[in-house]
C-alpha cells in the first residue's frame, strides 16, 4: 500500500518520528508500544511476548530498543527513515 505524499514531510522520510518512538521503547518498552508505533507489529508482539514469559525482565530489551532508535535513528514499516 503506497501512501500519498505529506506536506511539509520530505518525500522518502517516514511521517513517524524517532523521539516519539524512541522515548515510548524506553517507557513502555515491555509492551513493545515503541515498534507498535512504527508499525513494525510483529516485533511488537514479541516484545510483549517475551516480557510476559520473562516476567518483565525481557522489557529491557525495549529499553535498550529505544536506546538505540534514538541514538541511531530507526525505520517504519514501509523501510523509509523516521525523521527527527
Amino acid at each position: 500500500m503506497t501512501y500519498p505524499p505529506q506536506p511539509g514531510i520530505p518525500q522518502g522520510v517516514s511521517d513517524k518520528s524517532k523521539v516519539v518512538a524512541g522515548v515510548l521503547g524506553i517507557l513502555l518498552g515491555s509492551l513493545g508500544v515503541g515498534r507498535f508505533y512504527t508499525g513494525h507489529i510483529k516485533i511488537g508482539v514479541l516484545q510483549l511476548v517475551v516480557s510476559v514469559c520473562t516476567l518483565g525482565i525481557g522489557g529491557l530489551w525495549g529499553l535498550i530498543d529505544g536506546i538505540m532508535i534514538l541514538v541511531n535513528g530507526g525505520t517504519d514499516a514501509q523501510g523509509r527513515p523516521l525523521r527527527d
